[in-house]
């Protein structure tokens, strides 16, 4: 070890509170990166392993292969695995409402198939023979024709044609609409009899233009047709374009983009590149911090030891050597700082992902286990790039230091400004500070580069503090936009079901397991025929066409309820039942319309100028009053409904809200022939997600015919909770951490500050300062610091808060998102720039108050 390095560990033992706090900057700084890192891997990993459970882990599939093809690729040099099933054949699906996929594709799994390739199973079993078959959920979902455990099949099975071209799944339907284009056809090859044996959800690997729903029965080996999908998985997966290339030739293949993607193989980075970006951008953000911190630590360093710089200057030490003295104290904070940060960013990540990976599994639906994973390339990048930032942080006051003049050096005189006039104060300010206020604002005054440096640490604190939080805030604020409250947490709504079937289904449902509540309802399309003179003038300005005639209709809805609930209802509302209920009662409404506006939420006002009117009602019917079945009725408007009405795809563009509320014991009064209802069943459960699932097996059991759709309501918001919950974590870890190394900053650049103007501290003690007045010009250095750090850093955070909130608004396309300016945040920065500067001025005054003053005024800082 050469001289210079020893004389640099001598000063680092010297000023152990400066290189201790060094270090923790060092650690948080490495720690952080580790963080990002190793919450990036683990994430990747953990999407990785999602799709491979939804999707399959092949890589590459072939469609139309035969069976020496899928010999010749099972002993493929780079091929890890492979799995087939064969290609059977295609029906029609008689009554299918989806143009684009008319056919029903049948698919014989053997074992490999059944173990390589995912299928999630609603209700009843796998097939265990070449009889048996299972149905996928997005038979009835999409193409509207609905099969139940138990039915049997009876399928003209085929291959599809275009010409002389054969299809498979992989070519999309050609329907010969367009010029020159063929219509398909399918050539028919035997009649197949299979039984329902069971209900999955959609298989991961048939594609979305593919125009065949995939079924899948049990391969019989002693009836197979040569023609098979075989799905290759490579030792490499980075290989799989090349290899998929050379194989097929002019045959079709599909890649499994679900998984290479995240794997950052497949043509479409976006994933990819969005989680790099965020990751640079954060690494970026923490270097700044992390640099400024380190940056000042070895810049007071020298302001220390740079008398010492040139005694050794004059003595023929070179500005290579000196500089590299330094980065040699900088790779010895490292050696230290680094390792014990990369272990507790690994640490602090493996204690974080047990508190997210719940709401993760909500986000995405995905019962894969997040994993703490850990990728040596990651953290040698993140060790070395906190390397980097300590180099570069070491690097410039380095060459600063190496380059300044050597009796300049010795002699002290470009930290401090001594000219009158450079340190000369207002007359006010030293009758209204006294003689402590004018010591301190002249301190500032003669050295300006250590009073900056302090107040741009405080200001970096506020700005990253403030900021930080905004950002968080206005994550949190949009994902609320969709978080609303819902009477229920499960619906079952239908629009075609009649009314035996619909209570028999619901006296099933609410035996669900966990489900402590229930209701049932309906609605009936109406149209409701009013005066124009009843319509509140905002509504007539909003039309425009309603004064020219005297009357009007207007679409509404009957909202049927059990008249337990229309009772209590009417007491809510403090009505007289008596008034509100048999043959000749009035009836109760909500009528609102909605407009929205451009740069402000949407404007929300009544569709009636009076609380009650008379009007006449009568069912829909093309889309217009069915004339014959008018009735009149008394109509008393409110501003609440009981219970959420189930949702309603044709009033789908519908800006207004006009329902009237029926107790169910008057329904045959409104019902009419060929009325199609909307039918809802609404439950609340202490386990939506589990109910939900029990209530879709029951369905399918149940074998309804009925188009329906099941949502689970609970679980769609908190999805969106979830995502809330997930932020805030992310925010606030990001925020403390980047608000330590703030604070670590702030406490090294002051401490050491009061330690390099111990001599003059010392000085005024002895000319008979008394330690209240001691006292007092230290608070006022406190409050000066404070203020000038306010004065800058509330504008500047104040500025990027809205930059951020503009950034996420028109990325969102919220035009009438509110940007809510960060005032609590700013109070606590303002308290805490205060509170950080007087106890780090308090701890560094109290050191200098114990030595002695004789021994202070002897010290040449050297």
């Amino acid at each position: 070890m050469n001289v210079f390095n020893k004389v640099t560990l001598q000063s680092m033992k010297k000023n152990r509170t400066r290189t201790i706090v060094t270090i923790i900057g060092v650690v948080l700084s490495a720690a952080m990166i580790t963080g990002v890192a190793a919450f990036g891997t683990s994430l990747l990993n953990f999407l990785v392993r999602a799709s491979i459970a939804k999707h399959g882990g092949w890589h590459v599939e072939f469609l139309d292969a035969n069976s020496s093809f899928i010999q010749e690729r099972a002993h493929d040099k780079g091929v890890k695995n492979t799995a087939a099933f064969e290609n059977i054949g295609y029906a029609v699906l008689d009554g299918a409402k989806s143009p684009e996929k008319p056919y029903l594709f049948i698919a014989g799994f053997g074992e490999d198939a059944f173990h390589t390739l995912p299928i999630k199973l609603i209700s009843g079993r796998l097939p265990e023979n070449s009889s048996e078959i299972l149905i996928p959920a997005h038979v009835a979902a999409k193409g509207g024709v609905r099969f139940k455990v138990g039915d049997t099949l009876s399928l003209l099975v085929g291959n599809r044609v275009e010409g002389n071209k054969s299809l498979n799944q992989h070519n999309p339907y050609q329907s010969g609409e367009y010029p020159g284009s063929v219509k398909e056809t399918i050539v028919p090859k035997e009649e197949k009899t299979y039984k329902v044996v069971g209900i999955c959800e959609r298989p991961g690997f048939e594609e979305h233009t593919a125009p065949g729903y995939t079924l899948i029965t049990k391969s019989d080996s002693k009836d197979q047709a040569d023609s098979f999908s075989l799905f290759v998985t490579l030792k490499n997966p980075h290989q799989v374009m090349a290899y998929a290339g050379r194989t097929a030739g002019s045959s079709a293949y599909v890649l499994n983009d679900y998984l290479l993607s995240l794997m950052g193989i497949s043509d479409n980075n976006l994933f990819h590149m969005l989680l790099y970006t965020v990751g640079a951008i954060l690494v970026a953000i923490i270097m700044t911090g992390s640099i400024f911190l380190i940056y000042n630590s070895f810049n007071i360093s020298l302001n220390e030891r740079i008398r010492q710089f040139g005694i050794l200057s004059s003595v023929g030490a070179t500005a290579t050597q000196l500089r590299n003295s330094v980065l040699f104290e900088g790779l010895c904070i490292g050696v230290i700082g680094i390792p014990i940060g990369v272990i507790t960013g690994i640490g602090s990540v493996w204690l974080l992902l047990p508190i997210v990976a719940g709401k993760l599994k909500n986000i995405l639906y995905i019962t894969v286990p997040l994993t703490l994973s850990v990728s040596f390339s990651a953290i040698a990048a993140a060790a070395a790039v906190s390397l980097v930032t300590i180099l570069i942080s070491a690097y410039i006051p380095a060459r600063k230091a190496a380059n300044t003049p050597v009796m300049e050096s010795i002699r002290q005189t470009n930290e401090i400004k001594t000219e009158s006039k450079a340190v000369k104060t207002a007359k006010f300010p030293q009758r209204f500070y006294g003689l402590e206020g004018t010591l301190a604002l002249k301190n500032f005054k003669r050295n300006k580069k250590r009073y900056r440096s302090i107040v741009l640490s405080l200001i970096l604190s506020v700005v990253l503090f403030v900021s930080g939080n905004s950002f968080g805030s206005a994550l949190k604020r949009l994902s609320q936009q969709y978080i609303v409250n819902i009477d229920y947490d499960i619906l079952f709504s239908s629009e075609d079901m009649g009314d035996s079937e619909l209570f028999y289904l619901y006296d099933k449902l609410k035996t669900a397991d966990g489900v402590y509540e229930s209701s049932c309802q309906e609605v009936f399309p109406y149209f409701c025929t009013v005066k124009t003179e009843d319509l509140s003038d905002r509504y007539r300005e909003y039309a425009g066409d309603t004064t020219d005639s005297e009357t009007i209709d207007l679409s509404m809805d009957l909202q049927f309820i059990p008249d337990s609930e229309y009772q209590e209802f009417i007491r809510k509302l403090n009505l007289p039942p008596e008034e509100y209920t048999g043959a000749g009662g009035k009836m109760i409404a909500i009528a609102k319309q909605q407009v929205d506006q451009k740069d402000a939420p949407p404007e929300v006002f009544d569709l009636f100028g009076e609380r009650s009117i008379r009007c006449s009602i009568a069912p829909e019917a093309n889309n217009q009053p069915s004339m014959g079945q008018e009735q009149n009725t008394d109509i008393t408007f409110v501003d609440t409904y009981p219970v959420d009405p189930p949702p309603k795809q044709s009033s789908a563009g519908r800006q207004n809200l006009f329902m009237m509320v029926v107790p169910y014991s008057m329904k045959e009064k409104f019902e009419t022939q060929n009325l199609q209802a909307n039918a809802g069943l609404a439950f609340r459960s202490k386990n939506p997600t589990q109910s939900a699932a029990e209530m879709e097996a029951m369905i399918q059991s149940l074998g309804i015919t009925s188009a329906y759709t099941l949502y689970n309501v609970y679980g769609i918001m908190e999805q969106y909770r979830s995502i809330s919950f997930v932020i805030n974590v992310f925010t606030y870890v990001f925020v403390i951490m980047i608000s330590l190394i703030a604070a670590a900053n702030v406490f090294n650049t002051i401490s050491t500050n009061i330690r390099l103007r111990r001599r003059e501290l010392a000085m005024l003690r002895s000319i008979g300062m008394s330690e209240r007045a001691f006292n007092r010009m230290m608070n006022f250095e406190c409050i000066f610091y404070g203020i000038r750090t306010l004065l800058f850093g509330l504008p500047l955070a104040g500025i990027i808060s809205w930059l951020i909130y503009k950034g996420l608004a028109s990325v969102e396309k919220m035009e009438y998102f509110d940007f809510l300016f960060p005032w609590g945040s700013m109070a606590v920065s303002t308290f805490g720039v205060f509170f950080l500067v007087f106890i780090t001025m308090t701890y560094a005054t109290r050191k200098i108050k114990k030595e002695d003053i004789i021994d202070a005024l002897r010290d040449d800082m050297t």
